[in-house]
């Protein structure tokens, strides 16, 4: 998979910045059944669950960086993102795997 950026936003609803650390892996998780968007993207934690979600507005994807609807068909059930940057209000993540299972194997 080419390089692929994403935004975490909506952080203040849940732990804020806290979870996040420059370096930490985070699982991306498709949620099927959201009724308000087909193409949400949790962001979680495993043993904290839900810290996020994949920013899928233009008013909230960072620039370089891809929607939840413009990544949604690159990822399988879920994968994995790496934390890169923490700003004020998001944070900016890199996608390394399409399968989650390798990395959160010790859960």
């Amino acid at each position: 998979m080419e390089e692929v950026f994403i935004t975490i936003t909506g952080i203040d609803y849940y732990l804020g910045k806290k979870p996040f650390k420059v370096g930490r892996k985070v699982r991306l998780v498709k949620e099927e059944e959201n009724t308000h968007d087909a193409e949400a993207i949790r962001v979680e934690l495993p043993y904290i669950d839900t810290i996020g979600y994949v920013a899928n507005s233009t008013h909230t994807v960072y620039d370089g960086t891809l929607s939840a609807g413009r990544v949604y068909e690159k990822i399988g059930e879920k994968a994995v993102a790496q934390v890169m940057f923490i700003t004020h209000s998001a944070v900016i993540a890199k996608v390394l795997s399409e399968n989650s299972d390798k990395v959160f194997e010790n859960e």
